[in-house]
């Protein structure tokens, strides 16, 4: 059998390892083991049993729920049946939720329990292809009765009926569909309007998937733990891609809550995040420090000012001394250790970020602990990934070189073009756009960008996000709005400049961290948003700002900022589910904050 879809590789995983652990799964605190043979039962019960229920090559699965087994069961059978699944956040509203299905012509709705079928019951009158909707989770709806509900228990055992009356079927299912089949529409979240569904095909999948694989080494005996959201492109790589290439064991955190309680458990081998996770567990440790006895805060500042100046050596490709070497291995041992064992990092060897720009200086943090990120970049409509750094090679501010395969160049108004295997089939009933960004086998990501000698990709900002000062200057926000995030007291930064007479920023701040501060120093406050309002709070955000604009031109000085009395939130469509800022959004949301701080200059 020729391995050229995503199912066939699964297929083949599953048959070569039987026995071998695919996936964890934490339940009621403990973690159980679910092998391929497993995996491959479950998959194949839900293929069968949507196929009986009259779902056919080339339609539509809606799925939305946590990250879970019954997820990739769903997907797996779904795409193993010839259909297409289409992944839903979470987090969406039940309108959001009706425009991806009505919008998808979804006939099946997966969900994990009773608060996600509800959404289903709210716009189903409005979703006329939507014949079914399966909960994997009866809790609170054993005694509720719908013709349009269906327990994921009773699709299986359907699934398990129909195996034996047909029992070759399941294989004829998985042959009928081809390399450029669409296997999955991945609606971006977009900072933007309404999201696009971007359709994946099984080659493209499988092409990525390898890529990865051909960049980070990695092998069926690292482990990886699953958290960000499995309907995007970036945890799909891990879960999905790599998973069925190479075989590596996947782990299911129990809920959004106990990741970092989790990832102790796991200590997994590699660990991809984006980039506000890896500026939570900077802030964590910094704050953790500053409580630590005076003998621990003066090893641990000794330890990284040894570990910065080894690994930037290491990164120049330049031999560290013997004395700096004995040095770091000490301070390795006595401290870093020590450390990444309280982290869960002690049996990491490779950190991964990517879906938004990371700041250099965390990079080097991590890097100075032994503790190697790599950035990736890319898109959904590239599945995930164009340019990667591996191990040894890897340059600061650089998002790496090309994937083995992969064309780019830069357009003359400084956008990068990318071409590769893996470009997603276009935009689901929207050729429009398509051909807006899809122009003679090119896609034109919208991002700006610089390409040096050696081949590695430096990304500027986004194309439309760039900001033009009303004296002309050209800035880029993302950079600024990095270096503000650096500081365990800052969680989110808008810079405001466009047409402007100079940059001004919109500060949320890391409320953790900030109420501890605040505390320690008496300060009052009775809700965060009177928090927000202390003067010792607005001082501690100044001292933070001047510490970035004394790192940038002076163009590019903040002059004025507002702290913001609430927290950024996806379900207020301010943040994207992989925590991007919607530019327009805030711009809009907070004009009133933002013409204030221009009012009579």
């Amino acid at each position: 059998m020729s391995i050229d879809t995503l199912p066939k590789a699964f297929l083949d995983r599953a048959q070569k390892k039987p026995h071998r652990v695919a996936m964890r799964w934490k339940d009621l605190g403990i973690w159980r083991d679910i092998t391929w043979s497993q995996y491959l039962e479950k998959t194949k019960q839900v293929a069968l049993g949507l196929y009986a229920l009259g779902v056919r090559k080339g339609d539509h699965i809606a799925i939305i729920g946590e990250n879970k087994p019954e997820w990739l069961y769903c997907a797996f059978g779904a795409m193993c049946s010839g259909a297409i699944y289409v992944g839903i956040y979470t987090t969406s509203p039940a309108k959001e939720c009706e425009y991806v299905v009505g919008h998808s012509e979804s006939v099946v709705y997966l969900c994990e329990d009773e608060e996600q079928f509800d959404k289903a019951l709210e716009f189903r009158d409005k979703t006329p292809s939507l014949r079914k909707a399966i909960v994997w989770d009866m809790e609170g709806l054993k005694h509720f009765e719908d013709p349009m509900m269906m327990s994921f228990d009773e699709l299986l055992e359907l699934g398990r009926k129909t195996d034996e009356e047909n029992p070759g079927l399941f294989l004829d299912l998985i042959n009928q569909t081809k390399p450029e089949d669409i296997a999955g529409i991945i609606y971006t979240s977009g900072t933007t309007g309404m999201p696009k569904g971007a359709m994946l095909s099984h080659e493209g999948y499988l092409w990525m998937g390898k890529a990865i694989c051909s960049i980070t080494d990695i092998d069926e005996n690292d482990e990886t733990i699953s958290f960000l959201p499995l309907n995007h492109i970036f945890e799909q790589i891990f879960d999905f891609l790599v998973h069925n290439v190479i075989g590596h064991v996947v782990n299911f955190t129990e809920n959004t809550d106990t990741v970092m309680a989790d990832m102790i458990d796991v200590s997994p081998t590699i660990f991809h995040a984006v980039p506000r996770i890896w500026e939570k567990y900077y802030s964590g440790i910094i704050i953790r420090i500053d409580d630590a006895t005076w003998l621990k805060r003066t090893l641990y500042h000794l330890a990284v000012k040894i570990g910065t100046a080894y690994n930037e050596l290491i990164l120049e490709k330049k031999k560290p001394s013997l004395g700096l070497t004995i040095a770091y291995k000490l301070a390795y041992f006595t401290v870093f250790w020590k450390l990444k064992k309280r982290l869960g990092f002690d049996r990491m060897r490779l950190g991964v970020s990517a879906a938004a720009p990371i700041s250099h200086n965390i990079l080097k943090f991590f890097q100075s602990m032994g503790i190697p990120i790599r950035e990736g970049y890319g898109l959904t409509e590239t599945t995930g990934g164009t340019h990667m750094s591996d191990l040894k090679n890897f340059k600061l501010g650089y998002v790496g070189k090309a994937l083995p395969g992969t064309e780019v160049k830069i357009a003359e108004d400084g956008e990068i073009l990318v071409k590769h295997n893996a470009l997603f089939k276009g935009y689901y009933k929207d050729e429009e756009t398509t051909n807006q960004v899809l122009i003679d086998g090119w896609l034109h990501t919208g991002d700006v960008g610089e390409v040096d000698e050696e081949g590695y990709l430096k990304i500027t900002d986004r194309k439309k996000d760039l900001i033009i000062t009303a004296g002309g200057k050209n800035i880029a926000p993302q950079f600024i709005e990095n270096l503000l995030k650096f500081s365990p007291y800052i969680n989110d930064a808008v810079i405001i400049g466009d047409r402007r007479k100079y940059v001004a920023a919109l500060i949320v701040i890391d409320e953790d961290n900030v109420v501890k501060y605040a505390q320690d120093r008496k300060v009052q406050y009775t809700t965060f948003a009177s928090l927000t309002k202390t003067a010792e709070v607005i001082e501690l955000i100044q001292r933070e700002i001047d510490k970035v604009n004394a790192q940038v031109a002076r163009v590019e000085n903040i002059r004025k900022f507002r702290i913001l009395d609430k927290k950024l939130y996806t379900e207020d469509g301010e943040v994207t589910p992989t925590m991007k800022v919607k530019r327009k959004a805030i711009n809009a949301q907070f004009a009133d904050v933002i013409e204030g701080m221009y009012r009579g200059d």
